[in-house]
């Protein structure tokens, strides 16, 4: 009777560990496909917003020297010097803004930016330090057609901002170059890749979002005009 009580206890042993065994089988791919998912879904947030979203297109297009910071929502009521020092920028000269043009006496035909050398918007990156001067780039785009459009066919103006909006899909100062809906040609200031270090600070497509990006990076890939198009 003693050697078959110890053999139902064996018994029972091996049958516990079998269960037990079965059951870590059974929660394995559980635990994994939680962590797949969860980690699908913070892969999902992050494309939802607009830091993520940017920093993917970013990345896609071999830009790696890159940071966003996010600012107080009365940042444009700072100083240079003030917005300068909560970016950690090298001088209030690296911080730029990009605005939209409008060629306002384009010909009926010239409605969108499909023609990079005659398009009927424009963006520009340039210094809040700078002034824009849109007469230089009137001149820089007849030359660039080589004179062969009439001077009159071309008056740059700054876009109504719902204009601007519809464009890129940005708010009035969280205008960026990276992720616009409509690829519009866009103007470097030559001011900016002259700057030292090469690491400038714009709009990051929302108000209080900035960033910073490696200017030789920030050109090769938006292969943008560079003229000088500002005046202290």
């Amino acid at each position: 009777m003693a050697d078959l009580a110890e053999l139902e206890k064996l018994q029972n042993r091996i049958l516990h560990r079998i269960s037990d065994l079965e059951l870590s089988l059974l929660t394995q791919p559980f635990s994994n496909s939680l962590s797949l998912s969860s980690s699908s879904a913070a892969a999902a947030d992050a494309s939802t917003t607009t830091e993520g979203r940017l920093s993917a297109i970013l990345r896609a297009n071999a830009v790696r020297d890159f940071s966003f910071k996010r600012v107080p929502s009365d940042y444009y009521d700072w100083t240079l010097e003030a917005r300068r020092d909560i970016l950690g920028a090298a001088s209030i000269h690296h911080l730029c803004k990009s605005i939209v043009l409008v060629n306002t006496q384009a010909p009926p035909d010239v409605i969108d930016c499909s023609n990079r050398n005659y398009s009927k918007y424009y963006v520009v990156v340039v210094q809040y330090t700078a002034r824009f001067n849109a007469e230089t780039v009137k001149n820089f785009l007849y030359t660039l057609n080589d004179g062969k459009i009439s001077k009159k066919k071309f008056n740059m103006r700054l876009a109504p901002e719902e204009t601007s909006q519809k464009l890129t899909g940005y708010e009035h100062n969280g205008v960026t170059c990276i992720g616009m809906k409509t690829d519009i040609p866009v103007i470097l200031d030559e001011a900016i890749v002259k700057l030292s270090p090469d690491f400038f600070w714009l709009g990051g497509g929302e108000i209080d979002l900035k960033l910073g990006i490696r200017t030789s990076e920030f050109i090769d890939y938006l292969k943008p005009f560079i003229i000088n198009c500002s005046g202290s």
